[in-house]
């Protein structure tokens, strides 16, 4: 699989990463256990299932700058919930983004009251998701109803967790756009094309293709591709 972020390329020194994801359920086979018996279930998505696959995304942007951590994305005082219950899921999505200071951030990404953002699409700089290794942070977004992030550059754990628990499109913008657009802005993101359009001057962005990373967020994540895939049971 080709790198397709400054994360992927570290994930890619030991060699592909969705082979590292797939390395257990292999061991289970040759040891003749059953995956049921060590399974962690993707979170639940009650509300945002995917009942078709989506290419094309239209939407106000909520733009960050560089070098958003976990502990903004997702304060630590919320890790208690557990996104495999239902009800715990749904209150991650309105403390997403929370940790981000206000005097920077005035426009806050879900409203006082609301489990849903009004911005589906997250424009980053460089290394978003740094920090700790928490999968709460891209299930909190993912519950929050954010689609997709758009950054120059991914925490490689990050990256990796986006992908694993099928909650966002994580895509490497090759173009400073948090420098471009502001929070409110209108954009379209085809997936297939890996293009980014500005509604407000119909000016084209491009980020690097998903690759293989694609079809397991598609997926809603790993376990469920690798049912999907065959690869454990249903």
């Amino acid at each position: 699989m080709e790198a397709v972020s400054r994360a992927g390329r570290e994930v890619g020194e030991w060699g592909n990463p969705l082979c590292n994801y797939f390395a257990p359920f292999a061991a289970f086979a040759r040891h003749g256990f059953s995956p049921d018996r060590f399974r962690i279930e993707n979170s639940v998505r009650t509300r945002h299932i995917k009942l078709v696959m989506q290419s094309v995304f239209t939407g106000p942007v909520y733009v960050v700058r560089d070098n958003i951590d976990t502990d903004q994305i997702i304060s630590a005082q919320f890790l208690n919930l557990v996104p495999t219950i239902a009800e715990e899921y749904e209150k991650l999505g309105s403390y997403a983004l929370d940790g981000l200071p206000k005097s920077l951030y005035p426009i806050r990404y879900v409203k006082d009251g609301q489990l849903d953002s009004e911005y589906p699409i997250v424009v980053g700089g460089k290394n978003f998701g740094c920090g700790s290794s928490r999968e709460h942070a891209p299930i909190a977004m993912g519950s929050a109803n954010c689609q997709l992030v758009l950054a120059e550059s991914f925490a490689r754990i990050f990256f990796r967790n986006c992908v694993a628990t099928g909650e966002l499109y994580p895509c490497e913008i090759t173009e400073r756009l948090c420098d471009v657009l502001k929070t409110g802005d209108i954009v379209t993101v085809d997936l297939d094309a890996a293009t980014v359009t500005a509604q407000a001057t119909g000016k084209v962005y491009h980020f690097k293709p998903l690759g293989d990373v694609r079809p397991v967020v598609d997926a809603g994540g790993i376990f469920n591709y690798a049912r999907q895939s065959g690869m454990i049971a249903k």
